[in-house]
């Protein structure tokens, strides 16, 4: 009797376990997700953005291929530097993620902005919200330092 009883009981449990319905918990109090720099590469091309992880919320994002003399900056903002040249000189078609609020440029890769973000850990940009800096924490730095000696090697 006991060989049935038990695995009936058993199995009547885990039945009743898994018809539970479970709603989720969301914490409306919980603290926004911070932004950050982050490094990602793909084929050989890298890319450092200024934004949340693994999401497509980016105020900017520097991309190159090794070798080459410039980056190209996308985003909402882009770095103050007086050499920042537009990298499209057509009309160019909205941007579905950013609303048509994005743009591309390009910019020296020794350029004293770019520079800055990896000696000091300041990148000064410009936005609709006027002039600010996006800060780096020592281990971003050497993220962004790590970034533009890549981009400057002859790697390919």
């Amino acid at each position: 009797m006991f060989k049935i009883l038990v695995p009936a009981v058993a199995a009547m449990g885990l039945v009743a376990f898994a018809a539970q319905t479970r709603t989720p918990t969301y914490d409306v109090n919980a603290a926004p997700v911070a932004m950050g720099w982050h490094l990602s590469h793909e084929g050989t091309m890298a890319k450092l953005a200024y934004g949340v992880a693994n999401s497509d919320q980016l105020a900017l994002m520097i991309t190159c291929e090794p070798g080459r003399s410039s980056v190209t900056v996308y985003g909402a903002v882009q770095p103050i530097s007086p050499r920042i040249i537009q990298a499209v000189d057509r009309a160019e078609e909205l941007d579905p993620l950013s609303g048509g609020d994005a743009s591309e440029v390009r910019i020296a890769l020794r350029d004293p902005a770019l520079q800055s973000l990896a000696g000091r850990g300041v990148l000064p940009v410009r936005g609709d919200a006027g002039d600010f800096e996006l800060k780096a924490a020592p281990a971003e730095q050497r993220v962004a330092a790590n970034f533009l000696a890549y981009c400057g090697s002859a790697r390919v």
